[in-house]
């Protein structure tokens, strides 16, 4: 399942069920999210098609690093979270 948050919440929507290969890493993921949704292609990804230093991602409510973890292999069940650019008050 991936759940969007802020503004990618509203490019994506709340919540989604995604069906993937069986050896789908977090990329695969994010790329076939891209590939739907051209707003959030833009939004999460630069020109080289790089993430965005900005993006936050958590799976199974656990930060994962992007610029090391976008390989890991997702199993069925897990939650991927996607968090773009929060600002406080």
């Amino acid at each position: 399942m991936v759940l969007a948050f802020a503004s990618f919440r509203e490019i994506l929507g709340k919540e989604r069920e995604m069906r993937l290969l069986e050896s789908a890493t977090v990329k695969d993921l994010l790329e076939e999210l891209a590939a739907a949704r051209p707003a959030f292609k833009e939004a999460a990804f630069d020109d080289t098609g790089a993430l965005r230093d900005y993006v936050l991602l958590m799976v199974n409510r656990k930060r994962i690093d992007p610029t090391r973890d976008l390989s890991r292999p997702l199993q069925d069940g897990d939650e991927l979270a996607i968090f773009p650019p929060l600002a406080g008050g």
